[in-house]
């Protein structure tokens, strides 16, 4: 699970509302240092997750789970900086970042959250820093960048879930030559986790990534239908596959209807160290927006000799419909529905005020525990507030609330029944 699940909304707005690149970007370059910014980002996370059923005494000493709750708060501190391009045929620039996790309340027996490092009395570390950098080139509207940095493709995604941001090392191309289309294409060798500073620290199954190899395009057809295609190939874990169809259908003034299709298909490949992966799974979603308000509902499918699998190819890589704040109903044979709402308060003369609501139930789902027909459903609640002018301009105050109940235990990670609060204060200043 992770921050950047794609809303069908959201997917809905960004097709509607692309920027077609018009002129060359490195033409009209001002500079190394005219162009650059400094940016510095605040997040502060109070998250608290009930187990309903209690202690779980299978968990080591040091999990709070078996206090049946866990509880933390913290802070994170990103310094980002972003160089213009020299001037000429090929400009040259770097970007880099320094990222602070400090712990704000926490303890041992309510440690387990994501947030900080564990150390090895079973407590969150205090405070960690990560540094970090990348070079970049651009030709015309191309830009290859070699380092450090945060990625978001369907395919390889860092996730962004909590305080700290998860980072990748390698080479990424990103090229909008043509109007309408985006090409890109990357390779990684390595993905830091939310809570280490080491360049190699995310594993899966005690194994860490090796490679991954990523490619993908977009194009917009027209400025309300988009499709996307993108593949990976993380070296012996799996090859991965994606395709995205996304069109927005404008009824009258203030009305339009959105659809939203997600496919993924997964196999292992060469030394399958995430064992066993053979998956295909889909997403179809539709949302209509009248005024201030939208209405949508998700089905969601997946097929084959397993579930769908992620995360050594980054946190956030399942941009599905129905992948929401605790489960994904991504599970063997699983299929889910979704039903949400949307209130936009800004038509009734508060604006930066959002309300959403949400309800995703999935059933026939093989967890592999002896349990064929699990059932397991999800509700969710958010409200977000952002202010609009004055000197706390762009400080965000949000609330997330999700219950959630399953017949029976579904893996390691969560007990079958629990409910999580959220309270997220993020405040974005723009130094340069």
């Amino acid at each position: 699970m992770q921050v950047m699940k794609w809303s069908v909304i959201a997917l809905a707005v960004a097709a509607g509302t692309t920027q077609m690149a018009v002129a060359s970007s490195q033409s009209e370059s001002k500079g190394f240092v005219e162009d650059s910014s400094f940016n510095i980002f605040n997040r502060a996370l109070y998250l608290n997750r009930d187990f309903k059923n209690g202690a779980n005494s299978s968990d080591d000493d040091y999990n709070a789970k078996e206090n049946g709750y866990i509880e933390e708060t913290g802070l994170g501190i990103r310094l980002l900086f972003e160089s213009g391009f020299t001037q000429g045929t090929v400009g040259v620039g770097f970007d880099a970042h320094s990222l602070s996790s400090i712990k704000l309340d926490s303890g041992r027996g309510r440690t387990g959250t994501g947030q900080f490092a564990t150390t090895d009395d079973g407590r969150g570390d205090d405070t960690q820093t990560e540094v970090g950098g990348a070079i970049k080139f651009r030709i015309s509207d191309t830009v290859l960048k070699h380092g450090n940095q945060f990625v978001g493709s369907p395919v390889f995604s860092t996730d962004d879930a909590r305080i700290l941001p998860e980072v990748a090392t390698g080479t990424y191309l990103v090229s909008n030559e043509i109007e309408g289309l985006e090409l890109s294409a990357g390779r990684f060798t390595a993905l830091n986790s939310q809570t280490a500073t080491s360049r190699d620290s995310k594993t899966k199954k005690g194994h860490t990534l090796k490679s991954a190899n990523i490619v993908g395009a977009s194009y917009s057809f027209t400025e309300n239908f988009s499709g996307a295609i993108h593949a990976s190939d993380i070296e012996d874990f799996w090859k991965k596959k994606y395709v995205n169809l996304n069109y927005n259908l404008p009824i009258a003034d203030e009305q339009a209807l959105a659809f939203d299709f997600n496919f993924y298909k997964t196999d292992d490949e060469g030394k399958a160290l995430a064992g066993e992966v053979d998956n295909k799974i889909w997403s179809l979603g539709a949302v209509y927006s009248i005024g201030a308000h939208s209405f949508g509902i998700v089905h969601q499918r997946s097929t084959g000799d397993t579930g769908h699998d992620y995360g050594i190819d980054g946190g956030g890589t399942i941009w599905l419909g129905n992948s929401v704040q605790i489960s994904d109903f991504n599970s063997k044979d699983e299929r889910s529905w979704q039903a949400n709402y949307n209130l936009d308060m800004t038509t009734y003369g508060v604006p930066g005020l959002s309300f959403m609501a949400r309800y995703i139930t999935g059933d026939n789902a093989d967890w592999g525990v002896g349990v064929e027909d699990g059932e397991e459903n999800e509700f969710n609640f958010e409200t977000k507030y952002v202010v609009q002018n004055g000197a706390a301009k762009d400080l965000s105050f949000r609330i997330r609330s999700a219950i959630y109940r399953a017949n029976s235990s579904q893996n390691d990670n969560y007990s079958a029944d629990l409910n999580d609060f959220r309270l997220i204060v993020e405040y974005p200043l723009s130094v340069l």
